[in-house]
């Protein structure tokens, strides 16, 4: 009998809509010069609106191991094209100023019930991203 709760109670919740909190969404500066997390860097999080506007969600700093783990409590992520930028002129040498001032990443979330990861790898010359779990 439990079994059969257990999948009507299953089946009902597919049937509910799915919401999901922002702190679903996080992200990882690594280094790669100093081997080492990206500590104290601004990062915002943008949604694209329908009219291709940017809205802004929330902003963050990265923590002493360059994450920022959550994005606040009360965000919740839809499915939709997603934008986080990062301030990197923190990032800077004191003899020269950063190649990339700003980094912006663009990328969508199609099931909102699904943690997204997007850790950014650094040099001072280039960055690379990818969808991390």
């Amino acid at each position: 009998m439990q079994n059969i709760v257990a999948l009507a109670v299953a089946g009902l919740l597919t049937l509910t809509p799915v919401v999901a909190h922002a702190e679903t969404i996080s992200t990882h500066v690594l280094d790669l010069v100093r081997g080492e997390g990206g500590a104290g860097l601004p990062v915002t999080l943008s949604r694209q609106q329908a009219d291709g506007a940017w809205t802004l969600l929330a902003s963050a700093v990265t923590d002493d191991n360059g994450r920022v783990r959550a994005f606040g409590d009360n965000l919740q992520a839809e499915a939709g094209l997603y934008r986080l930028s990062f301030d990197m002129s923190d990032m800077s040498k004191p003899t020269h100023s950063a190649f990339f001032p700003e980094i912006n990443i663009v990328f969508r979330v199609a099931d909102p019930s699904r943690h997204v990861h997007v850790p950014i790898v650094l040099s001072p010359y280039g960055y690379s991203t990818y969808r991390g779990n």
